[in-house]
């Protein structure tokens, strides 16, 4: 049985299958609802229940308290129809977002690559083509299990659209992780949705772009510069890139050779705890301090995009403001797990 959903601000319809949630329905018929978490637990999904009735789901009280529940709010990624409904939902456009419907996917592990001591890069040759935009995300399925999904951005370039490229890094005691580290194999069946995401280069703006990243935060990064490149982009394009060691230090040749082959494109990598006895000639120190040099703490005039662990985040986004970079021109990526989906949001920037 299906019910339809009506967004009143836009008067779009959408058919809703028995125990779909709004969200999923609203993405796969390519239409954008604000979300993070998808857990029922950050709250940026609230929407407006204006008509019909409706199931709130799993909505942490904390998301979503009863006071809104009585006063018609639900969380669109846990809400599910009884009947037809009216919601009012807030939905920023925004000139450069493609509007790509999510979709299932299935294909074959080709290659899995060890980048370092803990992260793996898994490359999926897919049985059709996929559309997305550099910088978003797939929710893949582990261990052929629809309910067990995990969030990882895309690393690869859009060009090729029947591969994607994933940057999984081990998370100690995680259960999808540790899976795909130790029980994937070459030649392997997998499966995922997407693209998930609003995490993408404001190519309409026409200025610099700075990218900001640590740790397996580089899978996005390295879409969108390869997208870029290959689209013939003229602005300069700066990646400043943080690990803690040469070890840890992945796609380090990939990155030069852009750099040689690209005149506005500049690889800045930096080491937090190099051994100083090392042949490293390179920047030492934290990936924020190094974008701080490299631009002579002047950021004015650039869009900057930030991907990487919630400490290099924060320091990022203060270093960045501090060399009078507004808010409207820094960008997070907005996927969350759910325990990440109750930490703290930052103090310095109201939008992460």
């Amino acid at each position: 049985m299906t019910h339809t959903l009506t967004i009143s601000s836009t008067g779009d319809e959408v058919e809703i299958e028995e125990g779909q949630t709004i969200l999923d329905a609203c993405l796969r018929a390519g239409i954008w609802l604000p979300h993070a978490c998808c857990h029922g637990m950050c709250a940026t999904c609230k929407i407006d229940i204006e008509d019909g009735e409706i199931e709130h789901g799993d909505a942490s009280p904390f998301a979503l308290m009863d006071s809104e529940r009585d006063e018609g709010k639900a969380l669109a990624c846990c809400a599910t129809l009884e009947s037809d409904v009216t919601i009012a939902a807030e939905i920023e456009e925004d000139p450069d977002a493609l509007g790509i419907p999510v979709e299932d996917y299935d294909g074959t592990v080709e290659a899995i690559e060890r980048l370092t001591p803990t992260i793996r890069g898994i490359r999926i040759r897919l049985d059709r083509p996929i559309r997305f935009q550099a910088g978003q995300y797939v929710n893949l399925e582990i261990g052929g299990d629809a309910a067990l999904t995990r969030a990882f951005s895309i690393a690869s370039d859009p060009a090729d659209d029947t591969l994607v490229e994933l940057n999984i890094r081990i998370v100690p005691g995680g259960k999808g992780t540790t899976w795909l580290h130790e029980n994937l194999e070459e030649g392997d069946r997998i499966r995922f949705s997407g693209p998930y995401g609003r995490f993408f280069v404001r190519k309409s703006a026409k200025v610099p772009t700075l990218f900001i990243a640590g740790g397996s935060g580089l899978s996005s990064p390295r879409s969108m510069i390869l997208d870029l490149l290959a689209a013939g982009e003229d602005q300069p394009i700066t990646l400043v890139y943080g690990a803690r060691n040469r070890e840890e230090l992945y796609y380090h040749e990939s990155f030069e050779a852009l750099a040689a082959a690209h005149p506005n494109f500049t690889y800045v990598p930096a080491l937090s705890d190099e051994p100083e006895d090392s042949g490293w000639s390179g920047r030492r120190g934290f990936a924020h301090e190094a974008a701080k040099e490299a631009f002579d703490n002047d950021f004015r005039g650039v869009k900057a995009y930030l991907c990487g662990p919630p400490p290099m985040i924060e320091a990022a986004i203060a270093t960045l403001m501090q060399g009078r970079l507004f808010e409207k021109d820094i960008y997070t990526e907005k996927f969350f797990s759910a325990a990440d989906a109750q930490q703290i949001r930052s103090p310095l920037f109201r939008r992460i």
